[in-house]
């Protein structure tokens, strides 16, 4: 699967967070700013996640569509995957 630049930005961005919060714990910050900011780095990783499968789940239903194949198992696991990963 080929990852689009906008895809690789939104990681760094999430890299970023959480190298802040590595920061704010080591400066000694209050926790609940600290929690607050690893609540955002996970729901932007879990945003992330969803991208990936949706955009690859689309490509395996039309590669699978032209071969003329059930699309059904293939989005079975990607809403397995989706869940898992919550």
């Amino acid at each position: 699967m080929d990852y689009d630049k906008k895809m690789i930005h939104r990681l760094s961005r999430v890299e970023g967070q959480v190298r802040a919060v590595l920061r704010m714990m080591e400066e000694g910050k209050d926790c609940r700013e600290v929690v607050t900011q690893i609540s955002a780095a996970r729901n932007a990783l879990d945003r992330a996640a969803a991208l990936v499968v949706s955009s690859n789940l689309e490509a395996c239903i039309r590669e699978e569509q032209e071969k003329g194949l059930d699309s059904e198992e293939t989005i079975r696991e990607a809403v397995n995957l989706l869940v898992r990963s919550r």
